[in-house]
């Protein structure tokens, strides 16, 4: 059952997701090599319990034991953060950031360079994002849920990438993950049609090798199969009456 936001769900969900979109603005600066995941994971941890008065969903979602998830190279998502996994020159690392204000959820992430990124790590972050922006781009009432997944796979093969197909965006509001699931690969005209008021996330993982992943021991941790580089962004997106709005929008993104 897809829950269709009120005009004032929305409106909580505008503050939760910009206080997302800011955690990611704000640990920027402090992407550098020799910075420990941990580190990092304290560093947002203190912003949103202190400065945004709100709390990091994943901090014990479902035995998570983290405010955020780390996700470098070859991990695909769900990165636990710790403090021997130290930054190098070269690495490329997903930050997702879900932070709860009154009793909403704003859910977004984004690729940070460390130091100097190879020319295919440039070029995976470059496309999986356009990827993510593809599939936004065309969301309206009416839209099948199926187009999303055809866009972004499409995108993703021409650059002859491929489609992490275990993990997919969700519904999303008093709820961390909600109805529809929203994937990353389909057919054009499948799936249920999108309504206005509808809230959820698009975050396309992309690998530069082979689409299969492994879930590693700690039970979180995904990689790639083949150890290939993977890439993921992720914006919450509602359903307005006549296309899309960016509730995770940051301050440097323009025209989505």
């Amino acid at each position: 059952m897809v829950d269709i936001k009120s005009e004032s769900d929305i409106a909580k969900m505008r503050v939760a997701g910009k206080l997302a979109s800011d955690v990611l603005s704000m640990i920027g600066p402090y992407v550098k090599p020799g910075v420990s995941t941990e580190e990092l994971d304290q560093i947002c941890h203190d912003f949103i319990v202190n400065n945004q008065k709100a709390i990091p969903a994943p901090l014990n979602y479902r035995g998570f034991p983290k405010s955020i998830c780390t996700s470098v190279n070859h991990q695909v998502c769900h990165g636990i953060p710790a403090s021997t996994k130290i930054l190098k020159n070269g690495d490329i690392i997903n930050i997702d950031v879900t932070v709860i204000k009154e009793g909403f959820h704003g859910d977004t992430s984004k690729m940070y360079f460390v130091g100097e990124p190879s020319i295919l790590s440039e070029r995976l972050c470059k496309v999986t994002q356009e990827c993510m922006y593809k599939g936004i781009e065309i969301v309206k009432p009416g839209l099948h849920i199926g187009d999303i997944g055809a866009v972004i796979q499409e995108h993703a093969h021409n650059n002859n990438f491929s489609v992490v197909r275990d993990y997919c965006g969700h519904g999303i509001g008093r709820n961390f993950h909600e109805s529809p699931q929203i994937l990353h690969y389909g057919i054009k005209n499948t799936g249920i049609r999108l309504q206005e008021g509808m809230t959820f996330t698009i975050e396309p993982m992309i690998n530069s090798g082979k689409y299969k992943t492994k879930l590693l021991n700690d039970g979180w941790t995904v990689v790639t199969q083949d150890h290939s580089l993977s890439a993921q962004w992720e914006h919450t997106v509602l359903v307005t009456n006549n296309g899309y709005e960016v509730l995770t929008i940051r301050h440097e993104e323009t025209g989505i």
